[in-house]
């Protein structure tokens, strides 16, 4: 393990051609704590990712490592701090090392889970940016922001975003199923 990978508060959950991967600002102190991306009981993380449609079930947090097995992956733009983002954001985030990651990997997917993350991604303030699928970029994966699930976030909660993606990777999928159908 790299001395940076062995800072780091919750590991990457990455694998390659996963058809997503969410992107959070960085660990709470929970999640930090136990291991296990959206750990906090008031999180609507996994909850929301059965109500839509995601995840045939209600997955625990403890069982993240399960979900590669329907390509999902997991990782923060803030790797060394834990916290709310005041607390989190006092440690570096490298955006290169993150562009890297998603190159590498190449996910056709990711969504960041608040408009935090997004900004730091995208070098803007969370207030120009709009939840929902995000305008193309060249050589990257498509990109949704969604309302972050966090339970401190409950005045801007909406699962208008989260149905958005699960629409599109479940309209993605039935896409890639007719051209293998009509190629096969």
């Amino acid at each position: 393990m790299s001395d940076a990978a062995a800072r780091e508060r919750l590991p990457d959950q990455l694998a390659a051609d996963l058809r997503l991967v969410f992107v959070g600002t960085a660990a709470s102190q929970r999640s930090a704590d136990l291991g296990h991306y959206y750990a906090h009981p008031g999180n609507r993380f996994w909850r929301t990712l059965h109500q839509v449609g995601i995840t045939p079930r209600r997955f625990e947090p403890h069982e993240f490592p399960a979900l590669l097995e329907f390509g999902i992956g997991f990782t923060d733009m803030c790797k060394t701090g834990a916290g709310t983002d005041h607390q989190a954001l006092a440690f570096p985030i490298d955006i290169e090392a993150f562009r890297e990651k998603m190159l590498t990997y190449r996910p056709k997917t990711i969504a960041f889970t608040s408009k935090k993350a997004a900004s730091l991604f995208f070098g803007r303030p969370t207030t120009v940016i709009a939840l929902g699928r995000q305008a193309r970029l060249s050589n990257f994966p498509d990109i949704f922001v969604l309302a972050s699930p966090s339970g401190a976030a409950s005045g801007s909660w909406s699962l208008r975003p989260w149905q958005e993606l699960a629409d599109w990777l479940r309209s993605d999928e039935s896409s890639r199923h007719e051209k293998d159908f009509k190629t096969g």
